[in-house]
């Protein structure tokens, strides 16, 4: 049955859209609505759906999501929904004439009205949200946006230019959140390498994480997504620093060879980011580095993909995730460049990355047996404590597994030092030590 004052809040797409719903929770619970977040079967009478707008197999679900709400509201079983995020963001006008039992669309910015919509009460737009990770970890946003504008990529047509937060809003964030018990941070962002250019004039993402790590509560803070051209390498000091900085870097890279990173508009060298992934490794040792592999591209040649595996075999990235090319309405490949390799081809070229990145997955596991380590717990699930080492992002990397005994009493959220046992492509085993 559904209830009056309960809606469901659906997130698709990344931790920056998870981010938004979180903060879009907390001022509707002000305004004395209950939200539930991806419920497994949506009862309430008022749905918000927040889309993903990025690629084609996004895109899809997004749609097909809001399909499947729009049928419920036409069976009587849903009196109001919204969709927000960025798909409306980039499709609002076809979006509105195309699926008309929405009652309202909302983009990437303007989402707060909601609230009012609901209510006529202004949103607050404080640092405070309604967590919807485990209680230990969070996400941090630390700017949105981004300048880069890489052949095949949506997002600066989504989200706009890259647009930082001031540092003291982050530390204000930072700080509530522990008080929340959130012992893990993840900063996250489209660019953290641009960020403070726009509000300062120069790179201030080594003196931002230098800030947050000195904050008493903060026991593991994680970067992701940061990009090659203009790294910011005093940051690396900061990293080799602190001793609550995970050794882990969010590195994405896309390609290999000078003529596809020439074609994707990434402003850099193959030369270049070689030296950067070298110098990153020396400066940081036993850093854990994940990157995206881009395949596919317009006039990638077969050449340019030898080159690719090579490569990858070659650099040993623990952690790597590839992607086949989407072509993206508006972006600078799709009006100047034909899409010109079939998609079998594509998925073969994705497959056979994938098929070496578990080889060296493999080998890195395996080289942790024997080895003590501390892990995050993040749950507990048929029989084992599941957890974390300051190697894995939530959701997207290893996990360690710890069988349960009746002598051991450990907490979720708790720190555990372990002793790995045995080791598969992507997960680990162990004992409490």
């Amino acid at each position: 049955m559904a209830t009056k004052h309960t809606i469901d809040i659906i997130t698709l797409g990344c931790s920056k859209n998870l981010v938004d719903s979180e903060r879009l929770m907390r001022e509707l619970s002000r305004i004395g609505w209950h939200c539930t977040h991806d419920a497994e079967v949506p009862r309430a009478d008022v749905a918000v759906i927040n889309t993903c707008g990025f690629i084609g197999d996004a895109k899809q679900e997004s749609i097909q999501t809001i399909l499947q709400m729009a049928a419920r509201k036409s069976a009587g079983k849903l009196r109001r929904l919204y969709v927000m995020g960025c798909l409306s963001e980039r499709y609002l006008k076809e979006l509105e004439s195309e699926i008309p039992e929405v009652d309202r669309w909302f983009g990437k910015f303007d989402f707060m009205g909601l609230v009012e919509e609901l209510s006529g009460v202004i949103a607050q737009h404080d640092v405070e949200r309604v967590l919807t990770t485990p209680k230990h970890y969070a996400y941090l946003k630390i700017s949105e946006g981004c300048n880069r504008f890489c052949s095949y990529c949506a997002i600066p047509l989504i989200t706009g230019r890259h647009t930082s937060r001031p540092i003291e809003e982050l530390v204000s964030e930072t700080e509530w959140l522990v008080k929340q018990g959130v012992k893990e941070i993840n900063i996250i962002a489209q660019d953290l390498s641009s960020y403070g250019l726009d509000l300062y004039g120069e790179h201030k993402l080594p003196e931002l994480i230098e800030t947050l790590a000195s904050i008493s509560g903060v026991e593991w803070l994680r970067l992701h997504y940061a990009y090659p051209a203009d790294f910011p390498m005093e940051l690396l000091d900061v990293m080799a620093r602190h001793k609550n900085i995970c050794k882990y870097l969010d590195l994405a890279l896309q390609h290999s060879t000078n003529h596809m990173l020439g074609l994707m508009r990434r402003h850099i060298t193959a030369e270049q980011q070689d030296q950067l992934i070298a110098t990153i490794r020396e400066r940081v040792p036993g850093i854990v580095m994940r990157t995206t592999l881009l395949v596919g591209h317009p006039r990638e040649t077969e050449e340019d993909f030898k080159e690719l595996l090579s490569w990858t075999r070659r650099m040993h990235f623990e952690r790597l995730g590839a992607f086949a090319y989407s072509d993206e309405e508006g972006t600078y490949a799709h009006r100047h460049y034909k899409d010109d390799i079939p998609e079998d081809i594509k998925q073969q070229r994705r497959e056979q990355i994938m098929a070496v990145q578990q080889e060296i997955a493999e080998q890195w596991s395996a080289n942790m047996i024997g080895k003590k380590l501390t892990i995050i717990v993040d749950r507990e699930e048929d029989g084992y404590w599941i957890g974390r080492t300051e190697y894995d992002s939530p959701e997207v990397d290893c996990e360690v597994l710890v069988k349960q005994t009746p002598s051991a009493a450990v907490q979720i959220g708790a720190f555990i030092q372990v002793k790995i046992t045995h080791s598969e492509a992507f997960d680990l085993y162990a004992e409490i030590c």
